[in-house]
């Protein structure tokens, strides 16, 4: 007799999760799984999540890798809160994951990796499958490790390979939960393993047999449908926040018609914008990687001295060492690009954590009056064009632009509408030719910059250097009357860049009871939240500050309009500080230092609670 076929039911949206070691391909299994939604016209939003030790022992939690991916069929801003699905290939990953699922959630684990031993290192007293420690979830054991090695016998390869290819095992039973095609992975596999065919034969076999085996094992009630999302017809990229952010640079040097030059030291999470840039010399980019922070910065400002955009790349504690070169590039009037990608501090602190705590030093973190512009990404997808942003000013304004984005944005990824080299404005480096009456240090009456002159054009000879400039003819000069002229005129000329910031965009009615500010990775997180409570008749509105120096002239005005101002940070409350500071605003500070983004339910309690405080 034919079973009946298994229900499928229609969902708005779903939030999965894979877990285990570094070694189980997690990461893979997530992008492929993420891949696959895209193509399939859903919205994603994914948060990869890396254990700090780069070679944590196997089995333990402190070295569970993560990957989360909402996938939805309307606009999808965060990873989600809580998984639907959790899939954990060992003790340890069920451990670390559990709590984060709520009651009644799907957990798939393999079965295979349940062994004392593992158990033990999980910090397991007896095995949690058995008993009924998880009865308040729906938990499917599946023997992962066996059945892939069953499924791969005659395979040409290692027992080891074999027992790697488990995770799209793993990927297989998924798809098939919630009607994911597995083409699209085939073809990914055919390519990635084209040197190697016999590798890729084995990790599709593995995908189809995890596929039909969740089908003829009738291993869940039903199955789920994610309906397309409502994306706005053109041409989309799936890529990560850092990826975005390598394409926004090169995009703003060739609008310049400039080589970018790149000085960096490798650093998490802002590594793979170096590795990005490296793969794109046939776009006029020069990469060096430099024996420590100081090195690569000095290399990049001497690129811009040169005639080129200067780019160095970073985190925290590369920021710290930065400081001294900073402060010569801002001396110097010449354009850099300081990309700042945040993780949890101080010192070595998260590595692979998400944090917002950079923001006193990006601000502050230079001896001297020093003031800097700053510019701060919203989305993995908005790098792109905050990059390009900071390459506009940097250029225009011959100021260093320091562009903050954090370990959230970098690793996450969403689809990414392409943008037409044609469609961005262009950049004009006015670089200085003519010798006649020239003076260094002389301005451009709209921006302040001062002329960006090439080494050895003819006749426009000049010095540079850290020492105080004269503010015409750019010689060293200590006469205290020139110091306090130049610090205004350095200071003024970041201020001008207010000018270009476009009205403050709010999100909601435009005066109300709370109005909500935010800044930087935590955008998805806080509109999901206000979107929910203005749905709830709430009086919400929102606001995300894009300019941190100099700020949006119309903030304070936009803020005096609300009755309450809330600004939820991941960081001690460093940007209420700064509101408290520069507009003498009463906000209230929500903060998070957990390594962790905002989930959007604990940002509606504090919305709940600042309403209340109000009432």
């Amino acid at each position: 007799m034919t079973p009946n076929p298994p229900s499928r039911t229609e969902l708005q949206n779903v939030v999965v999760r894979f877990a285990g070691d570094s070694g189980d391909g997690v990461q893979m299994t997530g992008s492929q799984f993420t891949r696959t939604s895209a193509l399939l016209g859903n919205d994603v939003s994914t948060l990869p999540d890396y254990p700090a030790e780069i070679r944590a022992p196997a089995g333990t939690v402190f070295g569970v890798s993560g990957f989360q991916i909402q996938f939805g069929a309307a606009e999808v801003r965060t990873p989600g809160d809580a998984p639907d699905v959790l899939v954990a290939f060992n003790p340890a990953a069920l451990k670390a994951n559990l709590d984060r699922v709520p009651a009644g959630g799907l957990v798939v684990v393999n079965t295979d990796a349940f062994t004392a031993r593992n158990l033990k290192k999980a910090g397991y007293e007896a095995n949690p499958l058995d008993g009924g420690s998880l009865e308040a979830w729906t938990v499917v054991p599946v023997a992962m490790t066996t059945q892939t090695r069953e499924a791969l016998v005659g395979a040409e390869i290692g027992k080891k390979d074999k027992d790697r290819a488990k995770n799209f095992y793993a990927l297989g039973i998924v798809y098939y939960l919630y009607d994911r095609p597995l083409q699209h992975t085939v073809t990914w596999l055919e390519g990635k393993f084209a040197a190697k065919p016999e590798i890729g034969a084995a990790n599709i076999a593995a995908l189809k047999a995890g596929f039909y085996y969740a089908e003829t094992a009738e291993l869940f009630q039903g199955t789920y449908r994610v309906p397309e999302a409502p994306i706005a017809p053109g041409q989309y990229r799936y890529l990560t926040g850092n990826h975005a952010t390598a394409l926004g640079l090169v995009a703003g040097s060739r609008k310049a018609d400039l080589d970018l030059f790149l000085g960096s030291y490798p650093i998490t999470p802002a590594s793979d914008i170096l590795h990005a840039l490296a793969a794109m010399r046939a776009h006029g980019v020069r990469t060096l990687q430099a024996e420590d922070e100081i090195a690569a910065i000095c290399a990049a400002v001497g690129g811009s001295w040169a005639g080129n955009l200067g780019v160095t790349t970073t985190s925290g504690p590369g920021l710290a060492l930065k400081g001294e070169a900073l402060g010569l590039a801002m001396m110097l009037e010449l354009p850099l690009v300081v990309v700042n990608v945040q993780r949890g501090g101080p010192s070595t602190g998260l590595p692979t954590k998400v944090e917002q705590s950079d923001l006193n030093i990006v601000l502050y973190g230079r001896n001297g009056d020093a003031p800097l512009p700053a510019i701060a990404a919203t989305t993995p997808a908005d790098c792109f064009a905050a990059a390009f942003e900071a390459v506009r000013i940097t250029i225009e304004y011959r100021t260093p632009v320091v562009l903050v984005t954090d370990g959230y944005l970098a690793n996450g990824s969403e689809p990414w509408a392409v943008v037409q080299a044609d469609d961005l404005p262009a950049i004009d480096p006015k670089f200085g030719t003519d010798p006649e009456g020239f003076q260094p240090y002389a301005r451009d009456p709209e921006t302040l910059a001062r002329a960006w002159v090439v080494p050895g054009t003819p006749g426009m000879e000049h010095r540079v250097g850290g020492l105080e400039k004269d503010a015409l003819t750019g010689e060293v000069s200590y006469d205290p009357g020139n110091h306090q002229r130049m610090s205004e005129l350095r200071a003024e000329k970041v201020a001008r860049i207010a000018r270009e910031i476009p009205p403050l965009a709010v999100f909601g009615e435009p005066e109300g009871d709370l109005l909500v500010v935010g800044w930087g990775g935590t955008f998805g997180s806080i509109r999901s939240a206000v979107a929910e409570a203005q749905e709830a008749g709430q009086s919400v509105s929102h606001a995300h500050i894009r300019w941190l120096n100099p700020l949006n002239p119309d903030l304070g005005e936009v803020m005096g309009r609300f009755r309450r101002v809330l600004v939820p940070e991941l960081n001690m409350g460093q940007f209420a500080d700064v509101l408290r500071k520069t507009l003498l605003a009463d906000v209230t500070s929500y903060t998070k230092v957990q390594g962790q983004p905002f989930q959007v339910g604990e940002l509606r309690d504090a919305i709940d609670r600042a309403l209340k405080t109000e009432a």
